[in-house]
């Protein structure tokens, strides 16, 4: 099994200093280059403390300038915002800048609240078939010139200046339903997958839409199913109560833009109380202990286990969930000291 690490420049609250996140983000980074990790994610969001991303290769160029040997992953870009020749250009300028380390993620984006900002009179259900008309023109913009006439973009013939170091750039989409599952492995992307805080049976589903895809085009598929959970490794009651504060407290924010029924001040999403929170936001600390990656080092090890025996191929360690610095740094060494070892 392979690892990687996803995580945020983010504030939780208007006290924390910005310059401290974004140096606390590349010392996360650079600790999992040294530790071997193979991937380093960054999201694309706007307008949002607790993710600051208005532009994830800004900030992959300067982790990989630090980081000389983890892969930078865009993890992803919501293809209705972009338009196909600016977001070819950007992605392969990450690749030149970086020797060729690019991995190239795209999807069809989380909150509704974004596209009225972004996208206005675009619903979030409909997205993905910007990112269906998008991924194969920022392709053929790789590869030298290309008229396009689409249904959401034309342009005539033009190119990606400059072109992607790497002759063949990873594509990953960002997959939860059948729809997308199947246009991954038909076009043989990798998988971004994402169980949010469900139980291990939601990874069994994904898993069994994968499948069921790989089945539908004659077994054919090549790339990697990478899982992500949110993750904190711990030996102390201390540690394993911030956890689960951190944890519960961003589960209000996130379910403000998942749900539309909080306010936005300043950047900031209101906490919605947790017990308007269900179906995917499951919020009781037990539960969440169960089906997150949390645990003492043993603990995380077995969970790990289960994902490997499933037939998960990467890891996605996400470490933003409202955690302090120091504490999610203890979290990352422990991980990297004693349940990476178990996989090596």
């Amino acid at each position: 099994m392979k690892f990687q690490l996803a995580i945020n420049m983010e504030r939780m609250n208007p006290e924390t200093d910005m310059v401290a996140v974004r140096d606390h983000t590349l010392e996360m980074v650079k600790m999992a280059d040294a530790a071997g990790f193979e991937i380093a994610w960054a999201a694309e969001h706007h307008a949002l403390e607790m993710t600051i991303a208005p532009n994830p290769f800004q900030l992959l160029t300067w982790w990989g300038e630090h980081a000389p040997n983890i892969r930078l992953g865009v993890g992803v870009v919501n293809a209705a915002y972009w338009h196909p020749i600016n977001l070819a250009g950007e992605a392969a300028m990450l690749d030149l800048i970086s020797g060729g380390r690019l991995e190239f993620g795209i999807g069809s984006g989380a909150y509704q609240r974004e596209f009225d900002r972004m996208k206005p009179g675009l619903a979030q259900p409909d997205s993905w078939r910007y990112m269906q008309e998008m991924l194969p023109v920022v392709k053929e913009l790789w590869k030298g010139d290309v008229e396009h006439n689409g249904e959401f973009w034309e342009f005539p013939t033009s190119t990606s200046c400059p072109k992607p170091v790497q002759e063949n750039v990873p594509v990953w989409v960002a997959a939860r339903s059948p729809i997308t599952f199947d246009y991954a492995v038909k076009h043989n992307c990798n998988i971004l997958s994402w169980p949010l805080t469900m139980p291990f049976s939601e990874a069994e589903k994904y898993k069994g839409q994968l499948d069921e895809a790989i089945a539908k085009h004659d077994g054919k598929f090549d790339g990697t199913f990478a899982m992500m959970r949110h993750t904190s490794v711990y030996e102390t009651e201390a540690d394993r109560e911030a956890a689960m504060v951190a944890i519960r407290s961003v589960l209000g924010q996130f379910g403000n833009l998942m749900m539309k029924i909080g306010d936005v001040h300043n950047g900031f999403p209101e906490r919605v109380p947790l017990e308007q929170l269900d179906g995917n936001f499951r919020v009781e600390p037990k539960m969440l202990e169960e089906n997150l990656m949390f645990g003492s080092p043993e603990q995380v090890s077995e969970k790990l286990h289960k994902y490997e025996e499933l037939g998960v191929d990467a890891f996605l360690y996400y470490a933003s969930m409202g955690l302090g610095m120091e504490q999610q740094k203890r979290s990352l060494q422990l991980f990297i000291d004693k349940v990476m070892p178990e996989f090596a």
